[in-house]
């Protein structure tokens, strides 16, 4: 055989995505079709295949995930393609969110580590601590004591941690595996002598404490929801999306115990997502005060104390 024939051979078995993909660039192309051809779901953070690439590119490259424009042309050596290639295809195939492939989820310029242990951190709650719950919560400095329910990762625990500096932090969820995920993110943070965290059945391990604030992002999936959910979803837990047939379940416990559980003029806040007709049918008598933010009307409502039931 010549050098020629030899080249020429070699040449021939050299395709394929890991042989002709050499940038940013290209790999970023190839996502984005891969996952339009796939036809995934984008409802982890991102609106659309094209940051869903973007996150997981620079995310598996342990890039910035804000400056890409500077790497685009950048070549990629072959061991990192071969993860990359990996992570794409669990993107497209096995439809597996990207906070899991990479083990990581953000909120805002907040990190948590995540796997499938607990859902990956959204809430519009992220937005609204940004201001310290400005106006229901007066002072963020005078609030001591607040409560986070259902706290999954303890990503919103964190959170409030920050936004209400004297405040002691307790963190409460029903599965001993997600608490495990949270204790990580409490230690990440340095935040192990402010946030406690409680294996609690909604107010089941709380009984006889009180609290300015109660904030929760609970399971509040509809049955009839969950049963057409996109596979991204399948991967998480299930105990963290369901909550019975109008999704309502624990939001009911929260409403009938929450005015037991705090201290006067206190605040009860609960991310529903888009069950506010559920939630007024009921409970028709209640006054509930509903949330704007820049992600979406309506879809968290706030009772202050003694408009609950059972404040007197």
């Amino acid at each position: 055989m010549t050098e020629h024939d030899h080249t020429d051979d070699e040449l021939e078995h050299e395709h394929g995505p890991l042989a002709e993909l050499v940038t940013v660039r290209d790999w970023l192309r190839y996502a984005v079709t891969r996952f339009n051809r796939a036809g995934i779901f984008c409802g982890h953070g991102v609106g659309d295949t094209y940051d869903e690439a973007v996150w997981l590119i620079l995310g598996s490259l342990a890039l910035p995930l804000d400056r890409l424009e500077p790497f685009l042309d950048a070549c990629i050596p072959g061991e990192e393609r071969i993860a990359l290639f990996e992570a794409i295809e669990q993107r497209a195939d096995a439809r597996r969110p990207t906070a899991y492939i990479l083990g990581e989820a953000w909120l805002g310029d907040f990190r948590f580590t995540v796997d499938e242990r607990v859902i990956v951190p959204r809430s519009f709650f992220a937005e609204l601590l940004e201001e310290g719950l400005s106006p229901w919560v007066e002072d963020p400095e005078r609030v001591g004591s607040a409560l986070d329910l259902c706290t999954g990762s303890g990503c919103l625990a964190v959170l409030m941690a920050h936004a209400f500096p004297h405040a002691e932090i307790t963190a409460a969820d029903l599965s001993e595996d997600a608490l495990d995920v949270a204790r990580q993110n409490v230690a990440d943070y340095g935040l192990e002598e402010r946030i406690e965290l409680v294996h609690s059945d909604v107010f089941s391990a709380l009984r006889g404490r009180r609290f300015d604030l109660i904030l929760s992002n609970p399971p509040y999936v509809t049955a009839e929801a969950m049963d057409a959910l996109p596979p991204e979803y399948l991967h998480e837990p299930r105990m963290a999306l369901a909550s019975g047939e109008d999704g309502l379940d624990v939001v009911r416990e929260l409403i009938a115990h929450a005015a037991q559980h705090l201290n006067p003029r206190g605040v009860l806040a609960v991310e529903v997502g888009h069950n506010r007709d559920l939630v007024e049918a009921a409970f028709p008598d209640l006054p509930f005060t509903w949330l704007s933010s820049r992600g979406g009307d309506d879809m968290v409502f706030v009772l202050k104390r003694e408009e609950l039931p059972g404040a007197d």
